[in-house]
């Protein structure tokens, strides 16, 4: 049976302090604001009766609080945790979820999706999909890899690197590649602007008007770029850019060039070329490592902002476009900065080779 005199209440300086601030909160927990107020009202004294006619609550809420603050202090104020809906599915069932999803295939599909996963573990797709990004398990999409089998790899990357992170001095550093075979298309039908509501629409076929060849240096220090565009490319091409790219650069600097494995770049007459001009550093990536070219970022970059969607009724007007992008791009050239170092790079490789020897495959 409850007291039939209202428990003393004594608060101290500091709970005071925390019961007025909550007191004082005007919309979040406001069953924590009356709680507050009640235990403050009852520290000032009085019955549990009048307490609560001067709260405008009922007596048997004022006895509830006040006493359960004598007893739990501020703790006792607070909600108790309650208990969520339980829990349907099992640790056998994620368990088979993951497994069929990193171990096997539909009969009918090359991967998974949340319908067919859910219909073969007898879940529904939003528990399937609730797995999967608990488990970081994306199984509609795929990436891209290679690993470079160059038994030079180390050495290469340890050069290339090193000289974009601290270039020599009285020198210019160029990134040169070629990208070739790039096409002169123009759509069937006019392309459509876009509108509020709507994307620009264009059709998705098209008429081919011949196709062209850039030569691209980039520098790295200052982010400009020499470009040439040839119809073919062939190691006399290349060997004319080489002496395109000697006239660009002042006499009395050293040229260092970085260079894939292509075999219009090892020519005997380029090496003779090479030979003849002895200011002409080169440095020639890994084998199956074009991330490591920073040009093929800027060639990218170009794909993407003017020739994905362009189009074009002749290689005369292709070649139009691209050299005047780049004489906007060499207007404000912005060089692309290399920030990791060799090591961590053969780290970051060495790390993901050994989660593949580890997966089993």
């Amino acid at each position: 049976m409850p007291s039939p005199t209202a428990v003393v209440v004594v608060v101290t300086d500091e709970e005071r302090s925390q019961l007025e601030a909550w007191a004082r909160r005007p919309k979040s927990s406001q069953a924590l604001a009356l709680r507050s107020r009640i235990v403050l009202a009852a520290a000032e004294g009085g019955s549990n009766t009048e307490v609560g006619e001067r709260l405008d609550v009922a007596r048997q809420t004022v006895r509830k609080w006040r006493n359960r603050f004598a007893e739990q202090r501020l703790e006792g104020l607070l909600d108790e945790p309650r208990p969520g809906r339980p829990r349907i599915i099992t640790d056998e069932q994620v368990e088979e979820v993951i497994t069929k999803t990193l171990e096997s295939t539909p009969a009918d599909a090359t991967h998974w999706s949340t319908r067919s996963m859910a219909a073969e573990v007898g879940l529904n797709q939003t528990a399937i999909s609730r797995i999967w990004r608990a488990f970081g398990l994306r199984p509609h999409r795929q990436e891209s890899w290679k690993l470079s089998k160059d038994p030079l790899f180390v050495d290469k990357v340890k050069d290339v690197v090193g000289l974009y992170l601290a270039p020599p001095e009285r020198a210019v550093v160029l990134c040169v590649d070629e990208k070739s075979q790039i096409q002169a298309l123009d759509r069937t039908a006019p392309i459509l602007p876009m509108l509020p509501g709507t994307p620009q629409r264009a059709t998705h076929d098209y008429k081919r008007h011949g196709t062209s060849s850039l030569y691209a240096a980039l520098d790295i220090t200052t982010g400009k770029v020499i470009g040439q565009l040839r119809a073919r490319h062939r190691a006399i091409e290349f060997k004319k850019f080489l002496a395109t790219i000697d006239r660009e650069v002042p006499e009395e600097f050293e040229v260092h060039l970085v260079l894939d494995n292509a075999s219009t770049h090892k020519t005997p007459a380029i090496q003779r070329w090479l030979v003849a001009h002895p200011r002409f550093v080169v440095h020639f990536t890994p084998t199956s490592s074009s991330w490591l070219n920073l040009v093929e970022r800027w060639f990218s970059e170009l794909t993407t902002k003017k020739l994905k969607r362009g189009a074009h009724t002749s290689v005369r007007a292709l070649n139009a476009d691209i050299r005047a992008w780049i004489d906007t791009w060499n207007d404000n050239p912005r060089p692309y900065v290399w920030t990791k170092t060799s090591d961590q790079i053969l780290e970051s490789i060495s790390r993901y080779c050994e989660r593949i020897n580890a997966s089993g495959h």
